[in-house]
């Protein structure tokens, strides 16, 4: 059984979503042979340094569900894309490339968190390659940690004073850059997250039939894709006690 999540944001201030995964961890996680973590595990991640409570906590529930026997990959989003080696060593997880090719069950698949598909918000798009740039990212964690955290709550404020004069068409995929994406990786099935709009999307690429799947959002409940023998199933996870 594979699983694939994304868009957890998970941080102190919302507790039922980190609460729920770590129950997801302990349970539906622990029969899975594979777990994908596409991106925005967290709301934000300042450093491999950045050891709260909080953090540590999520990445021994991590660890523990990987002990246990299920392999777990991690891939950058756009709110944790400084996540390292050292979170990788700790909590048993593997940094997967963004995009990366699998396999599911002899078909290759592409998953990635999916930020670069929404290439009508050129603004956001020039701030991405900004904010990856290996120079900038090294200035940058070499600022002592509570710097770090005021200049992501600034960057955050702006970034949602940005959202809301924004189109929904702006921030979603745009799909000449999916059917292009998906040309250029050979594949006809597409998994992604980042977008918060779950669905299932059947469509001719070429002349044949494709897919892309786009993963939940954990903000009001959960959110899974499973894929077992009998294909794909995506599903809520509620919120519970």
């Amino acid at each position: 059984m594979m699983l694939f999540i994304s868009d957890l944001h998970l941080c102190e201030q919302r507790p039922a979503p980190a609460q729920r995964f770590i129950r997801f961890l302990e349970q539906e996680a622990r029969g899975a042979d594979v777990l994908y973590i596409l991106g925005d595990l967290f709301e934000v991640w300042l450093g491999d340094d950045d050891t709260s409570d909080f953090h540590r906590t999520i990445t021994h529930a991590l660890h523990a569900c990987a002990q246990g026997g299920t392999q777990v990959f991690v891939m950058h989003g756009n709110r944790d894309f400084l996540i390292g080696a050292e979170f990788e060593q700790q909590s048993g997880c593997r940094l997967l490339p963004d995009p990366s090719v699998i396999d599911v069950d002899g078909m290759p698949a592409l998953i990635m968190h999916g930020d670069t598909l929404c290439t009508d918000d050129i603004e956001y798009q020039e701030f991405r390659v900004t904010v990856r740039d290996a120079e900038w990212q090294r200035q940058f964690l070499a600022k002592p940690l509570q710097q770090r955290r005021e200049i992501a709550r600034h960057l955050r404020d702006e970034s949602q004073i940005r959202t809301r004069v924004k189109s929904e068409q702006i921030m979603d995929v745009n799909q000449q850059t999916v059917e292009r994406v998906m040309r250029e990786h050979h594949i006809s099935l597409l998994i992604h997250g980042h977008t918060h709009r779950p669905a299932l999307h059947d469509f001719m690429l070429d002349g044949k039939p494709a897919r892309r799947i786009v993963l939940g959002d954990w903000y009001e409940q959960g959110s899974v894709l499973t894929h077992e023998a009998r294909g794909f199933t995506l599903n809520p996870l509620p919120f519970r006690p």
